[in-house]
């Protein structure tokens, strides 16, 4: 099992930046492909961007290409989600979620691709 905490929220003006941080807990970090979803109010659960297991493939969803970038220290057991250039449309709940994962080169971008999952965080991008 993993537990995942999200921090890092907040609220910035259009064109500004945030990075979250996505702690896991357990000694098994390297094992999990990660993921960044978000949610914003009356829209379903989105795909951000996802990093494999050994950080050597990653991939975005098209809206935040050349704007987010999707990182890790196994080290640290943490996940980054570096956000440049915000939008208001990125105005969301973010969370992390982790995949056990065999391959290590392997993402995941679906929900249910995902064992567990984060909390949440809010994000706010004022114009």
């Amino acid at each position: 099992q993993v537990q995942l905490v999200e921090s890092g929220g907040g609220l910035v003006q259009a064109g500004g930046s945030l990075r979250l941080s996505c702690a896991a807990s357990g000694r098994t970090f390297s094992s999990y492909a990660m993921g960044w979803f978000r949610q914003a109010p009356g829209k379903e659960r989105e795909f951000v961007a996802a990093i494999s297991r050994n950080g050597g493939n990653r991939y975005y969803t098209d809206s935040v290409k050349e704007r987010f970038t999707i990182s890790r220290d196994d080290a640290k057991n943490t996940v980054y989600l570096q956000m440049n250039s915000m939008k208001p449309e990125d105005t969301a709940v973010y969370y992390c979620a982790a995949s056990e994962t065999w391959g290590t080169y392997l993402l995941r971008t679906t929900p249910g691709q995902y064992n567990y999952w984060g909390q949440g965080t809010q994000v706010t991008v004022s114009s």
